[in-house]
């Protein structure tokens, strides 16, 4: 298991930054490779996002070395997002399957999670939010058929979408974690429209069902210094509480947002007008 550190920076850093250092800060790629798990530690309300493809053997953790605990669910809880093939995940012995758009929440205490795919030529892959717990909350699955979903947006501006809320209040509990998938509608390329900054929260973005050569443009930064962030199939924007995060896709695309911080409200937003951003 390798764990990346990801540092960040804050509002007043990101003029002296080139692309390639904003994608330092606020990006991690490569997570998704087959045969692999890996994991980023990021200094953002300490999330973790990790990536995992098991295809012919299963893959396997649950140490603590890494977050200075002696399990990696001492004090942890984490949702896992399952994008490919059918899959399956074992929480300290109980087989959980996972389809497609399935999500796992696993609770404080687990002491092992092993990752495995139905068919290693169709593999899982598995994305992981995790952050810092402080109740115990049983392990379930929540199916897509059990998530809530919300219809958003507008198609005559381009940001008509579908949220799915799985790890959410109103259907399944965890501490501090939120976790679910939003789709733009067919024709729309907007994800998040107007743009909102909540300054009580972090987000994670780990976009998915891209083309090779499709891109998503991720907006970031101050409403009045903005930046940019040209996102692949696979990787996952961190987003700070400072920051607004908005995007638009070259073609059709998927994202799974992670959310923590001091509440579970997702409408506790503070928005920001389209007319403001520069």
């Amino acid at each position: 298991m390798a764990m990346l550190q990801k540092y960040g920076a804050g509002p007043d850093q990101i003029d002296r930054m080139l692309p390639a250092d904003l994608r330092e800060n606020f990006m991690v790629e490569g997570l998704f490779k087959p045969g692999h798990i890996g994991f980023a530690y990021t200094h953002f309300d300490r999330m973790i996002v990790g990536g995992a493809v098991p295809t012919q053997a299963p893959l396997q953790f649950g140490s603590g070395k890494d977050v200075g605990t002696p399990l990696f669910f001492t004090a942890r809880e984490m949702g896992v997002a399952n994008l490919g093939g059918a899959g399956w995940i074992e929480v300290d012995g109980t087989r959980h399957g996972l389809a497609s758009r399935d999500v796992l929440y696993i609770g404080r205490g687990t002491q092992s999670v092993v990752m495995g795919s139905d068919d290693p030529q169709a593999p899982a892959w598995f994305y992981m939010n995790s952050v810092p717990a402080g109740a115990d909350i049983a392990t379930r699955v929540i199916t897509r058929a059990q998530s809530k979903l919300l219809q958003l947006g507008d198609a005559q501006r381009s940001n008509k979408r579908s949220l799915a809320m799985y790890i959410h209040p109103e259907v399944s509990p965890s501490c501090l974690l939120l976790m679910g998938i939003t789709d733009p509608a067919p024709g729309s390329v907007w994800n998040t429209m107007p743009p909102h900054l909540h300054e009580r929260r972090m987000e994670a973005y780990c976009y998915f069902d891209m083309s090779h050569e499709d891109r998503v443009m991720h907006l970031m930064g101050r409403p009045d210094n903005t930046r940019h962030l040209i996102v692949a199939d696979g990787d996952i924007v961190l987003s700070p509480a400072w920051s607004i995060h908005m995007g638009a896709g070259t073609g059709p695309y998927a994202f799974v947002w992670g959310m923590t911080g001091e509440n579970q409200a997702y409408t506790d937003v503070s928005p920001v007008a389209i007319s403001e951003l520069c």
